[in-house]
């Protein structure tokens, strides 16, 4: 079975093309706020590629987040699209799970850091072994301060935060590993790995339940005036 992934969490989409375990073609293009008018031309470019078409994917893989709200609505309003029009399967993957598998260090803390404005970063704490990962916390929104406190000994760090907060971290006293630029975003082919198990007990997410993660700061409310 062909599967196609997409990522729009970042100012990066990121796209697979794969069948079964076996991964195609994977691209990035650094799009920045123009994922509205070259995600589909982009889709449509990496099937031609590989010689398919939209009609020979057999699942759809989208990127949940957290990140770019404009981007995460682009991204699975897509996806839903082409899985009405072909009928095939759309499975939602968190952004943030795939960027944690760009980390390959056996055993250790792998802690991303995704910079979420008004200085504070979506994060989760995950342990890597055996060549794969586990969650330990929820999805986190919150400073880099308050992160660090819910570390324990040395951690592996990635994701676009790193630059913000490199030294910060570094002052905070944790033993930290910094990885590359290149491995801070998510990869596509991370996203089809983690939804494949779904894909081969042919679990159907409900199209109407596949929406972005966003997770929202408590001081993110809207307010409205009270009547007289």
């Amino acid at each position: 079975m062909k599967i196609l992934a997409i990522d729009t969490s970042s100012k990066f989409l990121n796209m697979a093309l794969g069948e079964d375990n076996f991964i195609i073609a994977e691209e990035s293009h650094l799009l920045d706020r123009q994922h509205s008018a070259l995600l589909v031309p982009k889709v449509k470019e990496l099937l031609e590629k590989c010689n398919s078409r939209i009609n020979d994917i057999g699942a759809f893989v989208v990127g949940l987040g957290p990140g770019s709200f404009t981007g995460l609505r682009i991204g699975v309003s897509s996806v839903k699209g082409f899985g009405i029009a072909t009928k095939k399967p759309c499975i939602g993957v968190a952004s943030i799970d795939a960027l944690a598998m760009n980390a390959d260090v056996e055993k250790a803390t792998v802690v991303p850091v995704i910079d979420a404005k008004r200085n504070q970063v979506y994060s989760a704490i995950y342990k890597r072994k055996n060549g794969t990962i586990s969650k330990t916390s929820g999805y986190l929104l919150l400073t880099v301060e308050a992160l660090m406190k819910k570390i324990k000994g040395p951690a592996v760090f990635l994701g676009d935060g790193v630059t913000l907060y490199k030294e910060e971290i570094r002052r905070l006293g944790r033993k930290a590993i910094f990885l590359d630029e290149k491995y801070w975003y998510p990869k596509a082919s991370c996203l089809i790995k983690l939804a494949l198990k779904n894909i081969k007990m042919r679990r159907k997410q409900d199209l109407g339940k596949l929406k972005p993660l966003y997770i929202y700061s408590r001081y993110c409310q809207v307010k409205t005036k009270s009547k007289p």
